[in-house]
């Protein structure tokens, strides 16, 4: 589970606990770069420059230790989801898309721009979005439905009565989506 711009993993251990799913492991990496206004804030790359400096190293980062996972835990990428909450759901999209995981989560995500190295089959993604948020608008995540089902993703698609946030109504659509594909 990836994290959101200026949180840490430690933003998401609430979410973890409320999922109650004892039989899986879950990790929740720390981006790679500090927050410049956030004590303790990470992030996956400078969201407020127009070159998202950070963002190729830390998907080749992201992409390196979600390829090492199997020798640390035992379990295949082919029997991982990979999700995150905004910056960290475009992260989940950016790099999960071109990996043969169990499944991507994007929360309140988007998309960077058009993935060059995509190829079918594509792993199940869910994408969750709030109709009233203000930091990533809705319509970026009926963008990327709309790119992923043009690609023909296995797709389950919810919009939701909420912010940027994730209310108890997402913990249950992502713990069914985590129960059917693992």
């Amino acid at each position: 589970m990836l994290h959101g711009w200026g949180a840490n993993a430690q933003d998401l251990v609430s979410l973890v606990q409320e999922l109650v799913l004892p039989n899986y492991q879950f990790l929740l990496p720390n981006g790679p770069f500090p927050h410049a206004q956030i004590p303790d804030g990470k992030m996956w790359y400078d969201l407020e420059r127009e070159d998202y400096q950070g963002l190729a190293q830390s998907q080749m980062l992201l992409v390196d230790w979600l390829q090492s996972l199997e020798s640390i835990t035992g379990i295949p990428l082919s029997s991982t989801i990979v999700s995150g909450f905004s910056q960290g759901g475009a992260m989940t999209l950016d790099v999960g898309l071109s990996l043969p995981v169990a499944g991507l989560i994007s929360m309140s995500g988007y998309l960077h721009r058009t993935p060059q190295e995509v190829e079918p089959p594509l792993p199940p993604v869910l994408i969750v979005h709030g109709k009233q948020d203000v930091v990533v608008p809705i319509s970026a995540a009926q963008r990327l439905r709309d790119y992923l089902l043009g690609l023909g993703a296995p797709m389950q698609y919810k919009e939701v009565d909420m912010g940027h946030e994730i209310i108890p109504e997402v913990i249950e659509v992502v713990r069914d989506f985590i129960l059917v594909n693992t």
